[in-house]
């Protein structure tokens, strides 16, 4: 089985031009013609419509090619220069250099690095688990679901799915890609700056340290262009609300802890939130975009919940990682052990690139995030997502409060 974890794919910077429309959009996940049921998800969104303890937070300051004087002495404590990490030290992912610990988050902006071409060759590394890893049933796994083929989102995104976008971020690997969705600020209401998505979009698990160079890209190929065609692509056209770079960061311990490359360790805690700031420009991300979904805590049963969609940009074949997709379906569950929760699962055959990008159910005609993407098989049938309740809400309240208003 392999997990859509540690994503890699494609994409090209793009900016404000289509911003101005974009304001306006909304995503609601509306009833469907299945059924009078108040809690179902749509295939087609409608534009009108932890303690401290318990995650990893960290920061740096965003700004342009030069290094703040905090972040810089933040580096220099780690024996990091900041001139030279700002021109290509980043590269260097010795141990000693890889740091680790929340405290030790920094993500300084360097202007330029995201460029278009740069995204079109980020790759896409797979990431497997082993099918014993999923059979841990003890009462708690349901029947594998059956696939669901995911769908192209409608054109343009930010009328039609505006809080998603792409993640992108530097490993030792390479360049590397996620999918992620904007997410309110119950403490910054309309001016939101936080970003959902998976804890192995931002930091490597038990084995390794934080990821660098992690931007969010929001509507990315915002028309669906072909890769041809995105060729002479403009800016605007990749990216129409421009960049933003993560400047806090948080994820569970669990994570932290017990993540990896391989297998389904961590995955039940496979969730964080990122804190970003644009290249350019004042604005919060919620006023440019128009749009941030409620992020829902509750853990609802599956049996109670008639369907979860899934949005993101897969990446690996026979994707490639330029257009944004979609699963609906009713949710299962899998157990990855009996000591752990148990996690949500739908059929869907997004693949690598999607992983991060949020899971939402509709109620009472109100769009709410519900998990996000973490595993799935190696034949790409299903995807798995972590039930988000008080661990993660306490990664998210801790991000509000101590970071949401910088």
């Amino acid at each position: 089985m392999r997990s859509t974890r540690a994503l890699i794919a494609r994409s090209r910077g793009r900016r404000a031009a289509l911003a101005a429309t974009g304001l306006a959009a909304t995503l609601a996940l509306t009833a469907t013609a299945c059924g009078p049921s108040e809690d179902k998800a749509s295939d087609k969104p409608d534009a009108a419509a932890s303690q401290e303890s318990g995650g990893s937070d960290a920061g740096s300051e965003g700004g342009n090619s030069e290094l703040p004087g905090q972040l810089a002495d933040k580096l220099k404590e780690h024996g990091i220069d900041p001139d030279k990490w700002k021109n290509g030290a980043w590269k260097n992912w010795d141990k000693d250099d890889w740091l680790r610990e929340s405290k030790d988050f920094v993500n300084p902006v360097i202007a330029g690095l995201w460029k278009p071409e740069r995204m079109k060759k980020a790759k896409d590394p797979d990431k497997t688990i082993a099918a014993k890893d999923a059979s841990a049933d003890q009462g708690a796994t349901d029947p594998a679901p059956t696939p669901v083929r995911a769908k192209p989102e409608k054109t343009p995104y930010h009328e039609n799915a505006a809080p998603v976008g792409k993640i992108f971020f530097d490993s030792p690997e390479g360049s590397m890609v996620c999918s992620g969705t904007i997410v309110k600020d119950p403490r910054n209401p309309g001016k939101s700056n936080l970003v959902w998505t998976a804890g192995h979009c931002v930091h490597a698990g038990a084995e390794g340290g934080w990821y660098r160079n992690i931007a969010f890209v929001p509507s990315y190929n915002d028309l669906g262009k072909s890769e041809a065609e995105l060729g002479t692509a403009t800016s605007q056209e990749v990216a129409p609300y421009g960049q933003y770079w993560a400047d806090w960061v948080s994820t569970s311990n669990e994570w932290i802890n017990e993540g990896g490359p391989t297998g389904g360790a961590g995955a039940t805690h496979d969730y964080a939130v990122m804190h970003v700031k644009p290249e350019q420009g004042g604005k919060s991300l919620e006023e440019t975009v128009g749009n941030a979904l409620d992020v829902d805590f509750s853990a609802p049963p599956t049996q109670t919940v008639s369907s979860m969609g899934a949005w993101g940009y897969p990446a690996a074949p026979p994707y490639n990682g330029l257009i944004m997709h979609k699963c609906v379906d009713k949710p299962g569950r899998l157990s990855l052990s009996p000591s752990l929760p148990t996690m949500y699962r739908i059929g869907c055959t997004m693949t690598g690139g999607s992983s991060g990008g949020g899971w939402f159910r509709a109620v009472g005609g109100k769009t709410k995030l519900v998990s996000n993407t973490s595993i799935g098989p190696a034949e790409n049938t299903w995807l798995a997502g972590p039930q988000l309740g008080r661990g993660a809400e306490q990664v998210y309240d801790m991000m509000s409060k101590k970071y949401g208003s910088q």
